[in-house]
């Protein structure tokens, strides 16, 4: 016996001291994880002991199952008890927190509670104990059920990662009006520019079969405040128009409307002829008006509540009313007015770019859109990326904002990581979010903000949206790499609050996703904040742009060619054994007038622009002289070898995790921080000895030698690389 329990023994000590639970990344930062400090455990009870959520409907119900789950998950299972009604419903004792309307519940129906929810329009909530003292129950009041619905979350995202909230009485509303996802997912259930498996959408199964996690994914979004879901791709499809395709859509609306999410979807311009056989997508037809006004009414008979329409027109071979001498004002016009009387919007994208016409890329938009300011309906958006070329891992903001007044302008974010490693890379985009959305456009003053023209603050404009392109697919854990899940939070945090910091949101989701350990969040914090400008600095350093893989945009690819001059690398970097980098100053393309004439002074400097942004704006010579006193040559040689040893020390700061995370979040990472940290190199290995053959100057001796073949890295072949549009 003594000799078993020895062994026993021996072989518990041989265990590594992992958590004990499984993590799979599926509950997202909703963990609800067991509260196991006292202190933080008898706050938690405090307000969830009992609880009060007075009225009924859909979402009520949402938010009592949603308290009930946080309760169980964090006190346990037992320990909380949520009821319908007033607080005399509740006995024995008294509530710690009361939810409801001032039309539900008379305990928030007193003056000071009414006079603080206005202006805070349905979706904004109060938080507080205002004329209840300090030890009465918190209360959350709000005009609407969706308001309260997101103060839920706001209280329950403060109790996993603070024990209780911070700041009372509180008042919250978002700052945008729409904060949408959009999906480019396709009705095959392949995902472009996807890199977490399949589309979430389940078409064929649909409407009979409603996928839990539909649901979840609505919690989700949700506890972020994303208000809507655009479910398909930008390059559409005119089939999910039909009849069959509508009752898919209702089912998925039906789900997404009690927690407070509208459906939209993306319009072909051409389905009039597609589905019905008309002879012309012409919008000034009156037969094509007529036909998308029946088509609309269609399907708000279906889904009440449907949101509206996406469109990419006249944009990568999409049909749009250019096709019949039309302007985009004309299209989007058109389609506003089918949706309009519904409460519908357009979102009308300016993605928009002709091989046909010989001017800069980064100009097109701006030359096609700036004309047409004021000539939309003002149920019509313009949809507008957060840089003129195309999601790179570093763009100067859109010089569209800020130029059309006029009109209402949104913005478009990409959180899905086309050209930032894709699915195999941390890069954590809050910074990257925020450094367009500060950027001030000093139109028409200073102090515009992209923040400000697209709230509506500087231009008095009420439909305000931000869009994200959507990083979700169908692997157990949403995003693919485990971190993808901080973007999507980032972005919902954004879109409520355009003011948070990345380091207070990045604090946010790592206490609600891996814990309160400080040796973890600490460490966990330092690798996110550090992990988007390690991307670009081993991928497009000081202004390079667009020198990825050609169709599945993976990997270094500066080498490209041949085909269609804006879809190769060297239209982008046009390195020569003169120097490297595109002029957008009044001696090249003179894309710079499109800003305002104080960007325009300094970033014509090569001495005053930031140096960020220094080859994406001037060509300059190899021995250009940069601050740091290098010559441009060796400066981009340390910029690139600097972003693989950041790359590595990410790698290495995790490895000193193991343990503190559990095993399969740890290990599932460090895998991809080992991959991350070879991609690196490969990036640095091979733009640079492609651009040596420019230069003609050494490698200096301060950086790791660029290995490998340039002919090798040339001929890597990736055909079916995720994401990749199904007609490439």
């Amino acid at each position: 016996m003594k000799r078993a329990i020895i062994h026993l023994l021996a072989t518990l000590l041989m265990i590594p001291a992992w958590p004990v639970h499984a993590e799979d990344g599926y509950d997202l930062w909703l963990r609800y994880a067991p509260v196991t400090d006292q202190t933080r455990r008898e706050a938690v009870g405090r307000i969830l002991r009992e609880v009060v959520v007075a009225g009924g409907g859909p979402t009520m119900e949402a938010i009592r199952e949603e308290l009930q789950r946080a309760g169980q998950g964090m006190l346990g299972a037992g320990l909380v008890h949520i009821v319908q009604g007033e607080i005399e419903d509740v006995s024995p004792g008294k509530p710690g927190l009361v939810i409801g309307t001032p039309g539900q519940c008379e305990l928030v129906n007193g003056k000071a509670i009414r006079e603080a929810l206005e202006g805070l329009g349905k979706e904004g909530y109060y938080m507080g104990r205002e004329g209840n003292g300090r030890h009465g129950p918190l209360v959350i009041a709000a005009n609407e059920p969706v308001g309260l619905l997101y103060g839920t979350f706001h209280l329950l995202r403060e109790l996993q990662a603070h024990g209780e909230p911070r700041e009372l009485p509180l008042r919250a509303s978002p700052d945008f009006k729409y904060r949408l996802l959009n999906h480019w997912d396709n009705l095959d259930r392949t995902v472009e520019r996807g890199y977490a498996g399949f589309s979430i959408w389940d078409w064929h199964r649909l409407p009979g079969y409603i996928h839990p996690r539909y649901r979840d994914y609505a919690r989700a979004n949700a506890s972020v405040g994303i208000n809507g879901s655009v479910v398909t791709n930008v390059n559409a499809n005119a089939l999910v128009l039909t009849p069959a395709y509508i009752e898919k859509v209702a089912a998925l609306a039906g789900v997404f409307r009690p927690y407070g999410i509208r459906i939209y979807l993306t319009a072909r311009f051409s389905a009039p002829m597609e589905l019905d056989g008309l002879d012309t997508a012409d919008p000034l037809d009156p037969g094509v008006r007529s036909w998308w006004k029946e088509k609309a009414d269609e399907i708000y008979a279906a889904i009440p509540d449907f949101g509206g329409f996406l469109v990419k027109a006249n944009s990568e071979g999409q049909p749009g009313p250019q096709q019949y001498g039309r302007s985009h004002a004309d299209g989007a016009n058109m389609l506003a007015g089918a949706v309009a009387s519904h409460g519908g919007i357009v979102m009308w994208r300016a993605f928009v770019y002709s091989a046909d016409i010989q001017v800069d890329r980064a100009k097109q938009a701006y030359d096609e859109f700036v004309p047409l300011d004021g000539q939309f309906r003002e149920n019509v958006v313009i949809q507008v990326k957060n840089g003129a070329i195309d999601f790179q891992p570093r763009e100067p903001f859109h010089p569209l904002f800020g130029s059309m007044p006029g009109t209402a302008l949104a913005l478009e974010l990409q959180i899905t990581q086309e050209y930032l490693g894709q699915g195999t890379s941390l890069a954590y985009l809050a910074p990257l979010f925020k450094e367009c959305l500060d950027s001030d456009t000093y139109k028409p003053v200073p102090g515009s903000t992209v923040a400000r023209v697209v709230d509506g603050s500087s231009g008095g404009h009420d439909l305000s949206l931000l869009a994200g392109v959507s990083n979700i697919g169908n692997d157990r854990n949403w995003t693919g790499h485990p971190f993808g899940q901080a973007n999507w939070y980032a972005f919902g945090r954004l879109g409520w609050d355009h003011g948070l910091a990345p380091e207070e949101i990045a604090d946010e989701w790592i206490r609600l996703t891996f814990g309160h350990d400080p040796g973890v969040t600490g460490t966990v914090k330092e690798i996110m904040l550090a992990s988007r400008e390690a991307v670009v600095e081993y991928m497009t350093p000081l202004g390079l742009h667009h020198i990825m893989g050609w169709n599945h945009h993976y990997g270094p690819a500066p080498w490209i060619d041949q085909g269609r001059p804006d879809w190769t690398s060297v239209y982008y970097h046009r390195a020569d054994t003169a120097g490297i980098g595109f002029d957008r100053t009044v001696s090249g393309s003179n894309a710079l007038e499109q800003y305002a004439p104080e960007i325009n002074r300094m970033w014509s400097d090569p001495e005053t622009i930031p140096e960020k942004c220094l080859l994406w704006f001037h060509h300059l010579s190899w021995d250009h002289r940069m601050k740091s006193g290098n010559t441009l040559w060796d400066e981009l040689c340390a910029r690139y070898d600097r972003g693989v040893k950041k790359a590595r020390w990410m790698r290495d700061r995790w490895k000193g995790l193991e343990g503190a995370v559990d095993h399969e979040r740890y290990t599932g990472v460090l895998s991809l921080l080992e991959i991350q940290a070879e991609e690196a190199a490969w990036w640095r290995n091979a733009c640079l000895r492609y651009f040596q053959q420019y230069s003609r100057r050494p490698f200096p001796a301060s950086i790791e030698p660029p290995g490998g073949d340039l002919e090798e890295y040339r001929n890597l072949r990736f055909p079916y690389a995720p994401g990749i549009r199904p007609e490439w």
